[in-house]
C-alpha cells in the first residue's frame, strides 16, 4: 500500500502528538477524533455570521448549543441557603439577547465573580452550554463563553474571517476549543490524498480535497463554504458507494446453484390451493425473484412491501421453488414470537403440503420446521436431524439458525425478515451454511426512500410491493390530545368497547414494561419532553391494570411484552388470535408480522415517544380484516410541540414512503443509517441522504462503473486509502457488535 512511501503519513499522526493531552483525551473518548485526519473531517455543524445572531427563539432542549448573543442585562442577587445559611449564597442572571429571543443565564456561588466582571450590558460572546428549562422558561445553566472583542484581541486572529464556525461539541470540549485544535492542524490539509479520480473530479467541476477541507473550516465567504460541502458530499457518496459497488461486483463472481421450480411440482400445488389471485405487484415481484434465482450467481434481493402487502406470501413462493428445485430454504426472523407466527402462518398457508413425511401429507409435500433458542432438547435435535437429512425443505428459526450446529442438506435460499435488526456479518454467516453461497432474500416492512435504500443496502437490488390485496380496509387515524381535551380519551376508550361490543378486537400499545426493577435513569433516556413532563413513559402492567379496573373493565384484557416466556408470550398471542382475548395490552414485540385479522382498533399511548415509521408499522397490525381499522395516537404533548406535529402527519397519510422522507428529515441522518445497519458507515457528515438523492444515484453509477473496469482499484491509491479508513471503521462496528 502506497501509505509505506509516507503519502498519508501527516494526516495518520495521532492527535495526542499535536494537540495538548488533555484535548486530545477529551477529543478521543467524546469525539470519536483519533488522528489528525480525524479532525479535519470533523466539519463545523453551521456557520455565525458576525453579524447576525443565533436564533434564540428555537434552541432545541437538551442539547449543547453554541450561541452568539448580546448581553442584554446582569443581575446579582443574594440568598439563603443550606450552604450559605445566612443570606450569602450568590446567583447571578444574565439575560443575552440575538434581537428575536431572550435567554437566561445563570452562574452561582463563586463562579459568579469572572462572569459578573466579564458579562456587562452590550458585550457580545459565544456561549454554550446545555438548554434547560427553568420556570418554564429556557435557560443555560453555567455556559462556558469566549468574549468576541472588537480589537486587535487574539480573539479576532482566532476568529478571522465574518464567518465563525460552529462544530459539533460536548459538555466537555465547547465549539470554540475544537475551532483552535482545527488551527493547528489546518495546514496538513495540504497533504490529503483525494480519493476521487481525477476525471470524475474535473468532470464535476469539483474543487481538490485540500481546498475543500480549508474552505470548509475557514470560510471567506458562503461560497466557499458551498464549495467545500459540495465536493466533501462527494466524497462520502463515492467511497461509501465504491464499497458497496465492491461487494456487489465480489457477489457476481460468486457460483450459486440455479433453482428453477418444477412444472407440476410444490409451487403449483400450493398455487393451485391459494383461495385468491396474486396482484400485479406480487406477480412482478415473484418473476423478479425467479430470474435470479435461475441464474448462477448468488440472488442479492431487498423486497420492501408496506405492511400487509402480502410480502410472506411472495417470499414462501421464493421458497416453495427452491424446494421445488430440490434445495432447502431457511427464513429468518428477529424475535421468537416472530419465528413462531411465521411458522405458524406458512404451515396455515401450505396446510397438507406442510406434512412431508406424515401421514395425510400431501405428494409433493415437504416438512416445514422451527429452531429457536428457548426449544426444548427433543424438539431442537429433531429439527436438527430433518435439516441434516434434507427431510425439512423449510426452516424458519432465529439466530439459532446461525449456530455452528445447525447443518443443512443444501441450502438454496436464505430469507431474512426486517433486515435493519440484521447485520451483514450474520447475512455471511448463514450464507456459509450452502455448499455453494446460497440466493439471499431480505424483506423489509419499513419503506425506505430510494436514496437511503441505495445507500444502506446498496448491496443489494430493490424490488417493491406498493399495492394492497384486495379485501384490506383503510385504517382511519386520529390523534387525541389527552392533555387539552381529556373527553377525546374517554372516547377513545368508548370507542375500543363499541369496536369489542361489535365482536372485534383491540390492541393498547405502550413504550415500555414497568417492571423494571433497574436504576430508574438506565431504563429511560431522558427526551426533552421527559424533562419538562417530569413523567415516565406509560407502561403495559399498569395500563392494563388501570384500564381492566377503569374503562374497560368486564373485557377480557392480557399483557403481552418481551421479556415474558417465549411459551407464555405464544399462549397470550394464540388466545388473541382465537377470539378468547378482547383487548391486548402490549409494548412493541407487536410491532412487526402479528396477524390477528379480528382487530380492528388499536390505541397507542404516549404516541409521541414513538418514531415515525415505528407508528406506522405498529398501525399495520389493524384493518386486515374486511372491517375497517381504527388507530388512535395518545398524547399529552402540546399542540405547538413538534411531537405533535409528527403525530399528526403519521395521522394524514397512510403511504408508508411518504412517513419514511418526515421521519427522515426529523431524525438525523446518522440515527436512520446507524439504526438500519451495521454494514456501512453512519457518520454521514455532509451527505443528506434526502436531500442529496442526485449526488448518491450519480455516485452509485460513476462507483459501478469504476469498479468494473477497475476491481482492485489499482490506479487510484487515495481512494483505496479513504476505502480502508471506511472499511476499518465497519470492522471495529462489527466487533463492538459482535
Amino acid at each position: 500500500m502506497d501509505r509505506v512511501h509516507g503519502l498519508e503519513e501527516p494526516l495518520k499522526q495521532p492527535l495526542k502528538s499535536v494537540l495538548g493531552p488533555a484535548t486530545a483525551k477529551v477529543m478521543a473518548e467524546h469525539l470519536g477524533l483519533h488522528t489528525v485526519g480525524d479532525l479535519l473531517h470533523h466539519y463545523p455543524r453551521r456557520y455565525e455570521e458576525r453579524g447576525q445572531l443565533t436564533q434564540l427563539a428555537e434552541l432545541p432542549m437538551d442539547e449543547h448549543v453554541t450561541v452568539v448573543a448580546q448581553v442584554a442585562d446582569a443581575r446579582l442577587h443574594t440568598f439563603a441557603s443550606a450552604k450559605a445559611p445566612r443570606g450569602k449564597g450568590q446567583r447571578l442572571e444574565v439575560t443575552i439577547t440575538d434581537g428575536s429571543g431572550r435567554l437566561q443565564l445563570v452562574f452561582f456561588g463563586n463562579g459568579v465573580h469572572k462572569p459578573h466582571k466579564e458579562l456587562l450590558p452590550g458585550t457580545r460572546a459565544m456561549f454554550a452550554g446545555k438548554v434547560s428549562v427553568f420556570n418554564r422558561r429556557l435557560q443555560l445553566a453555567h455556559p462556558a463563553y469566549e468574549l468576541l472583542r472588537g480589537d486587535s484581541d487574539e480573539t479576532v486572529e482566532s476568529w478571522a474571517g465574518a464567518l465563525i464556525p460552529i462544530y459539533p461539541a460536548t459538555a466537555k470540549l465547547e465549539s470554540w476549543k475544537i475551532g483552535k485544535a482545527v488551527q493547528t492542524v489546518l495546514p496538513t490539509a495540504q497533504e490529503a490524498l483525494d480519493p476521487l479520480p481525477p476525471a470524475l473530479r474535473d468532470g464535476r467541476g469539483l474543487v481538490p480535497l485540500p481546498e475543500a477541507l480549508l474552505k470548509i473550516h475557514r470560510p471567506h465567504t458562503k461560497a466557499d463554504i458551498a464549495d467545500a460541502r459540495a465536493r466533501l458530499k462527494w466524497d462520502e457518496a463515492f467511497v461509501l458507494q465504491v464499497a458497496l459497488a465492491r461487494r456487489r461486483y465480489a457477489d457476481t463472481q460468486l457460483p450459486a446453484v440455479p433453482r428453477t421450480p418444477e412444472p407440476d411440482g410444490l409451487l403449483a400445488a400450493f398455487d393451485d390451493r391459494l383461495p385468491f389471485t396474486l396482484t400485479e405487484g406480487q406477480q412482478k415481484v415473484s418473476k423478479e425473484i425467479f430470474d435470479d434465482l435461475a441464474t448462477e450467481h448468488p440472488m442479492h434481493r431487498l423486497l420492501q412491501g408496506e405492511v400487509g402487502s402480502g410480502k410472506t406470501l411472495v417470499a414462501l413462493r421464493a421458497m416453495l421453488a427452491v424446494v421445488d428445485a430440490g434445495g432447502q430454504a431457511a427464513m429468518l426472523a428477529p424475535t421468537e414470537v416472530l419465528a413462531q407466527q411465521h411458522h405458524r402462518s406458512v404451515t396455515e398457508m401450505m396446510g397438507e403440503l406442510a406434512e412431508g413425511g406424515m401421514l395425510g401429507g400431501a405428494e409433493h409435500a415437504t416438512k416445514v420446521v422451527l429452531l429457536t433458542g428457548s426449544m426444548g432438547a427433543a424438539a431442537r435435535r429433531q429439527a436438527l436431524l430433518d435439516l441434516v437429512t434434507g427431510e425439512a425443505g423449510i426452516v424458519i428459526g432465529t439466530h439459532a439458525l446461525i449456530e455452528d450446529k445447525v447443518q443443512f442438506h443444501d441450502l438454496g435460499l436464505v430469507v431474512v425478515d426486517e433486515q435493519h435488526r440484521f447485520g451483514v456479518e450474520q447475512r455471511d454467516a448463514l450464507r456459509g451454511k450452502g455448499k455453494q453461497p446460497p440466493h439471499l432474500l431480505v424483506m423489509t416492512a419499513t419503506p425506505i426512500p430510494r436514496t437511503v435504500a441505495m445507500t444502506v443496502f446498496g448491496d443489494l437490488e430493490t424490488s417493491v410491493l406498493d399495492q394492497l390485496p384486495a379485501g384490506r380496509s383503510p385504517i382511519a387515524s386520529h390523534v387525541v390530545p389527552a392533555a387539552d381535551k381529556p373527553h377525546f380519551l374517554s372516547r377513545a376508550w368508548e370507542r375500543v368497547r363499541e369496536e369489542v361490543e361489535g365482536g372485534h378486537q383491540a390492541y393498547v400499545v405502550c413504550p415500555r414494561i414497568g417492571d423494571e426493577e433497574d436504576d430508574p435513569r438506565k431504563a429511560r433516556q431522558k427526551s426533552p419532553e421527559d424533562e419538562a413532563e417530569k413523567r415516565p413513559p406509560l407502561a403495559v402492567l399498569d395500563v392494563a391494570d388501570q384500564l381492566g379496573r377503569g374503562p374497560l373493565r368486564g373485557l377480557r384484557v392480557e399483557v403481552l411484552h418481551g421479556r415474558m416466556h417465549p411459551d407464555d408470550k405464544d399462549a397470550v398471542m394464540r388466545r388473541f388470535a382465537a377470539g378468547e382475548t378482547d383487548v391486548l395490552v402490549a409494548t412493541t414485540v407487536i410491532e412487526v408480522g402479528v396477524n390477528v385479522p379480528n382487530a380492528t382498533v388499536m390505541v397507542i399511548m404516549d404516541a409521541d415517544r414513538f418514531g415515525v415509521s415505528q407508528l406506522h408499522q405498529l398501525r399495520g397490525r389493524v384493518g386486515r380484516g374486511s372491517a375497517p381499522g381504527l388507530c388512535l395516537l395518545v398524547t399529552e404533548m402540546p399542540e405547538a410541540s413538534a411531537a405533535r406535529q409528527r403525530l399528526n402527519a403519521v395521522a394524514a397519510t397512510l403511504d408508508g414512503f411518504e412517513l419514511s422522507r418526515i421521519d427522515l428529515e426529523q431524525r438525523r441522518e446518522g440515527d436512520v443509517l446507524g439504526q438500519a445497519q451495521s454494514g456501512a458507515r453512519s457518520s454521514l457528515r455532509v451527505l443528506a441522504v434526502i436531500e442529496d438523492e442526485q449526488v448518491i444515484a450519480e455516485a452509485r453509477e460513476e462507483a459501478t462503473a469504476l469498479v468494473a473496469s477497475d476491481p482492485d482499484l489499482e490506479r487510484l491509491p487515495g481512494l483505496r486509502t479513504a476505502l480502508d479508513a471506511l472499511l476499518d471503521d465497519e470492522r471495529e462496528q462489527y466487533l463492538e457488535k459482535g
